[in-house]
């Protein structure tokens, strides 16, 4: 397995694999990777010759005061992780050689206006331009992303289809902690107290989807939502929302597909969770 930080090296060596007919298969990541993360590799691993894994804390998709200075990072821990599951290249690259005197970035209207977007307002430009980036240094035949930031995903097919970009994206499921919180990075903040009371996202979803099978009132499920959380002292409400999983426009009732989709701090940590419900049926 390779460990590389320069654009060009990762080019030469795609390059030569593409010559030789292999494909490629790229997992972007900001790294500390878990299970969740795992599951995408695996995923990867199965539909091509190649994996790439990019271990990349990208500066540009985080706002003022969040927690780009903190957020995890454990190189050696993931490249020992890439290694047990078959990685063939990890692209490590500094922000420097990321970002020369950047003045190009990619922006997405519309789905980046809600959920996330809305109280992130810079975010999906940075994820845009640093997946825009990856995509073109790369050049991988699939690329895969986790269901759990449902967004994010929705938000790249769009920009990959309008873009042109010659690949697939593959979204794969959400993977959970045994007790159901769903697997991330910034679960690593929470103390002991707040990894209880995150439970409260998961908990939450589940009378929701309980409330589907009886009634598709949007407001109602809204409530039942909100309600659960509140039920927790140590949970705050970023957003509950309920919107087409394709547009990421609020819906009044439900008719198509659906997600839905919230967001919650724990203490400090922001946290985020999203189940979908396909055409009125669970």
């Amino acid at each position: 397995m390779n460990i590389v930080s320069k654009v060009s090296k990762v080019r030469g060596l795609v390059r030569g694999w593409k010559k030789e007919g292999l494909s490629v298969g790229l997992v972007p990541t900001m790294g500390y990777l878990h299970e969740g993360h795992l599951s995408l590799i695996k995923k990867c691993r199965e539909e091509n010759d190649l994996v790439v894994v990019s271990i990349f804390v990208n500066p540009t998709q985080f706002g003022e005061n969040e927690d780009l200075s903190s957020y995890p990072r454990d190189l050696k821990a993931d490249s020992a992780l890439c290694k047990s599951a078959g990685v063939d290249l990890i692209f490590n690259p500094s922000p420097e050689e990321m970002y020369i005197d950047p003045c190009a970035y990619v922006n997405i209207n519309g789905l980046s206006k809600n959920l996330c977007g809305k109280s992130r307002p810079i975010h999906f430009k940075g994820v845009c331009t640093v997946v825009s980036k990856l995509l073109n240094i790369v050049t991988p035949d699939r690329a895969y992303f986790g269901e759990k930031d449902a967004q994010q995903l929705a938000i790249i097919k769009k920009m990959v289809k309008d873009l042109n970009f010659d690949v697939k994206i593959v979204g794969c499921p959400i993977v959970r902690e045994k007790d159901n919180l769903a697997k991330s990075s910034r679960n690593f903040y929470l103390n002991e107290e707040e990894r209880q009371a995150a439970l409260i996202l998961s908990k939450a979803l589940e009378l929701g989807k309980d409330y589907l099978k009886k009634d598709n009132n949007v407001n109602h499920l809204k409530e039942v939502i909100v309600n659960k959380i509140n039920s927790e002292p140590l949970a705050k409400i970023d957003y509950v929302e309920v919107v087409d999983s394709l547009n990421i426009e609020p819906v009044s009732e439900i008719k198509k597909d659906i997600l839905v989709a919230v967001a919650v701090y724990i203490g400090n940590t922001r946290l985020i969770d999203n189940f979908t419900f396909n055409g009125g049926r669970r």
